[in-house]
């Protein structure tokens, strides 16, 4: 993406257009548990990294030549900190998008989460597969409280309908029912509280288009939609305004928003026009 590649180029795109080679795919659907491997699938196997090497040095030399080494250092960051992957199950429900915002609903979607999140770190298995988003606000809806409730789950895997997962799940949603009302969680409304000044958010989604477009950077990298309304809105602490973002985009997002810049068409572009 930093690269001007766009947000999905795929292995086998950055081959064709890197190293000027094809990458043969016709094996990628075989069944890889059978030996010995065929010729095909070792071809297929060997192509995954023969031309690694190639596409690493194209890129890292096309990062130093434009002095962007610095984004993709700062976009790692977040990899190689520990906070990353520091998740507490008290915080989990966090994540889970819902759209019921009741605090006895979200007290069992708490509770939930937090049993599916611990089992997971204790087994050392994929939150998902303990039960998935969907089924958690199924189950805070529906509030089972027996096995055989359980069983009427339509989003429930069947691993999850017994054990100890089964009475995880009865366990936390008892213990979120029982919640009392001053421990309920509580959504934070700020977001839907924003002023959004919808002819601003038109004009940043503008100037976004304008710079990336310039930049030879992916949109998305640069900022969601949603962080383009929360600026629209005042709010200030948005990635798109900090770090490396902020001198590609976020300079003069600022800028337009306090009046100091306009935007003009030119031919098939826009330009930055300073008042």
């Amino acid at each position: 993406m930093v690269c001007g590649f766009g947000d999905q180029v795929g292995y086998e795109t950055l081959v064709r257009k890197i190293v000027k080679e094809g990458v043969d795919k016709s094996s990628r659907f075989t069944d890889w548990s059978r030996r010995p491997l065929s010729q095909a699938q070792q071809a297929y196997a060997l192509a995954d990294v023969t031309h690694l090497r190639n596409v690493y040095e194209f890129l890292a030399a096309d990062l130093e030549r434009s002095g962007r080494s610095h984004w993709v250092a700062e976009e790692l960051q977040v990899l190689t900190h520990p906070s990353t992957y520091d998740i507490q199950p008290k915080d989990a429900w966090q994540r889970v998008k819902s759209r019921t915002s009741s605090g006895k609903f979200l007290a069992v979607v708490r509770e939930l989460a937090a049993f599916r999140e611990d089992y997971a770190q204790t087994n050392n298995v994929p939150r998902n597969r303990v039960f998935k988003d969907d089924a958690l606000v199924e189950l805070a809806s529906t509030k089972p409280r027996t096995g055989a409730d359980l069983g009427g789950s339509r989003l429930l895997l069947r691993e999850a309908r017994k054990g100890a997962i089964a009475d995880g799940i009865l366990q936390a949603v008892t213990n979120g029912i029982n919640c009392p009302a001053d421990k309920h969680p509580k959504v934070d409304r700020s977001r839907h509280k924003m002023q959004v000044n919808p002819a601003l958010a038109d004009l940043l989604r503008v100037l976004l288009k304008a710079k990336t477009e310039s930049a030879g950077v992916a949109a998305k990298l640069i900022a969601p939609s949603a962080d383009l309304d929360a600026i629209a809105a005042g709010e200030r602490d948005v990635a798109a305004l900090t770090g490396w973002r902020h001198e590609v985009f976020g300079e003069d997002a600022l800028r337009l928003c306090n009046g100091e810049i306009a935007l003009a068409a030119k031919g098939q572009s826009v330009k930055v026009v300073t008042l």
